[in-house]
């Protein structure tokens, strides 16, 4: 299984943030899905922001997450809309 650090855009904060919520490797980020992963770092970190979700994304598709279409960023964005209470 290969680290979630080795993939574009995670570093050991994100690394550590996605062990607390059952995400422990590369292969299960990309089996889970962005989405899914920022939803579960959201319940239990409600301070992350969109950004960590194009990172996921971006990690996920690798990609760079600034380089994500304006198209997929704006899902994103709808999709972190929906989460907020």
């Amino acid at each position: 299984m290969a680290e979630l650090t080795s993939m574009m855009n995670l570093g050991r904060e994100m690394d550590r943030k996605l062990c607390s919520v059952g995400i422990g490797s590369a292969e299960e980020l990309m089996a889970v899905g962005a989405e899914e992963a920022y939803r579960r770092l959201k319940a239990r970190y409600p301070n992350v922001c969109l950004v960590h979700l194009y990172c996921l994304e971006g990690a996920v598709s690798q990609t760079e997450y600034n380089c994500l279409s304006k198209e997929r960023r704006t899902q994103l964005k709808a999709f972190s809309d929906s989460l907020k209470g």
